[in-house]
């Protein structure tokens, strides 16, 4: 990207959230250690708010962190920008916590003298783990001799884990804060205007010390402060019921594909009723990406911990991996099983449109099925294409197109995995080949699908 496309996109970010909102008189420096893209987006958007940050990260993995959330454009050129001016100083991760204190105890008494301060550590947990054991870095902070600064952390754990880190602790000044906002393809604007900020305190009515998360509490849509069990708590709660939605939907896809009954329509009635609302009720092939089937599975574990069944979310994790084989069944059902040697067409790959994550998305056990039988997969996937290559270096059957529509006279069958529903469709195109369309994601409108020569199967959804 250009210098002057980067300088464009810092133009037109905020530095401030409002007129009302002025910059620091002098920056603080935010100390965040992690490389995983919830430490990137915070270290990006705390220097958009006039901080400076120094990140500390294995290079090697924020490089590939950097590159796997390539299509995160704006956050990319920010970083990018950021970096160039020293707002953002990367500096490689110490193989102890007792280095990287003995790096920033000096560090702080020189911002002191000009007037700016340590505004607090930011440990992201998940980055740190395989680096830096609990005990080892909960002793070399209790060691320090900064026992006022604030500890931030943020991280996916089972239940009732960061609240025993906070009470380790010997500061009084902790807090835990889930990044149950963040959003693939929208990180920077999320964390800047999130839609819910959950801040969980070791010591009550404390938050006011956090002066640089001020202006994004502020910006919430929705904000609440607990103690930090409380907050963990919320956190796998909210996790678990967006699953339930998704999984009760597609359990009832399923009957309505006997009933004869559009799915997508049923989810829009339930949208209108305020019980239950419009979110998470899109029938589909599952979910996937890495938050919520390690918010699951961190839940799961917990409820063995403590000895209680829970059977509920283990139908729903159960629910989800089957339905990511139901559309290949729907395909062998629609060829009564004579498939072997065909040529099909994959559109997207990633594990929701606008993301180039292909982590739990349906595209992996589809693929595997269909190689299965010598089928040849033509995959379009622009943002999670690289991905792919990666993955599957050495496979003959999978062959990567640029376009939608390049070599479409030679498949037998499109399968849709995830695609934007604002990509425009040539119906004229596909009716030129009038094959089966089979939409795992059932981003087709009725219309659409009206149009269509060929048959279309979804899920929940038919032709008819």
């Amino acid at each position: 990207m250009s210098s002057d496309s980067i300088l464009s996109l810092k133009q037109s970010s905020p530095k401030q959230l409002s007129a009302q909102q002025p910059m620091p008189t002098t920056s603080d420096v935010c100390v965040i250690i992690g490389h995983d893209i919830e430490a990137i987006t915070s270290a990006v958007v705390l220097a958009s708010l006039g901080h400076n940050v120094h990140l500390y990260a294995d290079n090697v993995l924020l490089q590939q962190q950097l590159q796997q959330y390539a299509f995160e454009h704006h956050l990319q050129a920010l970083w990018q920008l950021y970096s160039q001016q020293q707002q953002i100083i990367i500096q490689a991760l110490p193989d102890s916590a007792d280095k990287l204190i003995a790096i920033c105890e000096p560090l702080e008494t020189v911002n002191a003298a000009d007037g700016s301060q340590v505004a607090f550590y930011w440990l992201f947990l998940d980055s740190i783990k395989s680096v830096w054991s609990d005990k080892q870095w909960i002793t070399a902070f209790n060691h320090s001799n900064q026992q006022k600064l604030p500890i931030i952390m943020s991280g996916i754990g089972a239940l009732g884990q960061m609240s025993l880190v906070a009470e380790q602790l010997q500061r009084p000044w902790v807090y835990y804060v889930p990044f149950v906002f963040l959003q693939d393809g929208e990180a920077f604007s999320s964390m800047l205007k999130p839609s819910l900020w959950l801040l969980g305190e070791k010591t009550p009515a404390s938050s006011q010390r956090l002066t640089a998360l001020q202006p994004l509490i502020q910006h919430a849509r929705a904000y609440h402060c607990a103690d930090i069990a409380t907050i963990e708590f919320a956190r796998s709660s909210i996790m678990a019921m967006l699953a339930t939605r998704v999984s009760l939907m597609n359990e009832m896809s399923r009957l309505a594909d006997s009933h004869q009954v559009d799915i997508q329509q049923v989810s829009r009635i339930m949208g209108l009723d305020e019980r239950v609302g419009r979110s998470y009720l899109q029938a589909g092939w599952g979910f996937g990406g890495n938050t919520l089937p390690a918010e699951l599975a961190k839940l799961q574990q917990s409820g063995l911990t403590s000895r209680v069944e829970m059977p509920i979310l283990t139908a729903v994790m159960h629910i989800n991996e089957d339905q990511k084989e139901l559309i290949f069944r729907k395909f062998w059902q629609y060829f009564d099983g004579f498939i072997d040697h065909k040529t099909v067409m994959i559109w997207g790959g990633s594990y929701k449109a606008g993301s180039g994550r292909t982590a739990g998305s349906a595209i992996h056990p589809l693929l595997n099925l269909l190689w299965s039988y010598n089928i040849t997969t033509l995959v379009h996937s622009d943002k999670a294409q690289a991905e792919l290559t990666t993955l599957y270096p050495e496979q003959p059957l999978l062959q990567l197109i640029d376009g939608p529509y390049e070599r479409l006279d030679t498949a037998q069958a499109i399968f849709i995995i995830s695609r934007s529903p604002q990509d425009e469709l040539d119906i004229t195109r596909l009716n030129q080949q009038a094959m089966p369309i089979f939409d795992a994601q059932n981003v087709l409108t009725r219309p659409q699908i009206a149009a269509l020569v060929g048959d279309y199967l979804g899920i929940g959804r038919s032709k008819s």
